[in-house]
C-alpha cells in the first residue's frame, strides 16, 4: 500500500458511488478536450514521447492524442468500454479494468518507456496505488505526463478534487507522483483557456 496517511478516505468519496463499469457501460465516442487543447497536448507528447518507444496510455477513451508523424514500438491502452478502446486507431492493444477496484496493473515491470493519463485523474479513488503501479510499469527516467482540464464527471469526481482549484489539482497530482516513488514531477500549463479548454499537465520521472 502506498503512503497516503494524510489522506483520510473521505477526501476520495464520491456523489456517486454506484458500479463504476456499469457507468461507463454506454460508450462516449467523444473529445474531453477541445481542439487547441488537444494540439497543444499533442504537441508536448511529440518532444516527450521516445520515437519507437512502448508507451502506456492509462484510462484511455477513442482517441489517444499522439502524434500522427510518430511511431511507436507499441500502445497499450487502458480504460473503462471497450468499444471506445477498440475505436482507437492509436492503440496496438488494451485492456478494460477499473482501477478503482483493483489498481494492479497486469503488465510487466519497466516494461513502458512513457506513461500518459489525460483527464482521467479526478476519478481515481487509490491514485497513490494506481501511480505507484504506473511508476513499476516504466524505465529509469521515462515520464508519466498526467494532465487535466476543467471538465469532469463531477457525480465521479472524488471530494478532495471537487474542493480544489486549478493550482491544487496540480499540486494534488504532484503529491500523488512524490507519494508514488517518482523523483522529479514539473507543472507545465499547455493551454490557458482564454480561447478554449485550459490544460496542465504534470509530468512525474520514473
Amino acid at each position: 500500500m502506498a503512503d497516503d496517511a494524510d489522506l483520510p478516505a473521505e477526501a476520495f468519496a464520491r456523489q456517486d458511488e454506484g458500479d463504476d463499469l456499469a457507468f461507463y457501460a454506454l460508450p462516449r465516442l467523444v473529445t474531453h478536450i477541445d481542439e487547441g487543447a488537444v494540439a497543444a497536448l499533442t504537441a508536448r507528447y511529440r518532444e516527450l514521447l521516445p520515437e519507437q518507444g512502448r508507451v502506456l496510455d492509462l484510462m484511455s477513451s477513442r482517441v489517444s492524442h499522439l502524434p500522427d508523424d510518430r511511431t511507436y514500438a507499441e500502445v497499450v491502452g487502458h480504460g473503462m468500454n471497450e468499444r471506445e478502446l477498440s475505436a482507437n486507431p492509436q492503440l496496438d492493444r488494451w485492456f478494460v479494468q477499473d482501477l478503482n477496484r483493483d489498481p494492479a496493473l497486469p503488465l510487466a515491470t519497466a516494461m513502458f518507456d512513457a506513461a500518459l493519463c489525460c483527464v482521467g485523474v479526478q476519478y481515481l479513488q487509490r491514485p497513490i496505488d494506481v501511480f505507484a503501479e504506473v511508476h513499476r510499469t516504466l524505465g529509469e527516467g521515462a515520464p508519466f505526463i498526467v494532465s487535466f482540464s476543467n471538465r469532469c464527471f463531477p457525480a465521479k469526481a472524488v471530494a478532495i478534487w471537487r474542493g480544489l482549484d486549478p493550482a491544487g489539482h496540480a499540486a494534488l497530482i504532484a503529491l500523488y507522483l512524490e507519494r508514488a516513488g517518482f523523483r522529479s514531477s514539473s507543472i507545465e500549463a499547455l493551454a490557458d483557456g482564454r480561447r478554449g479548454d485550459p490544460l496542465t499537465a504534470v509530468i512525474g520521472v520514473a
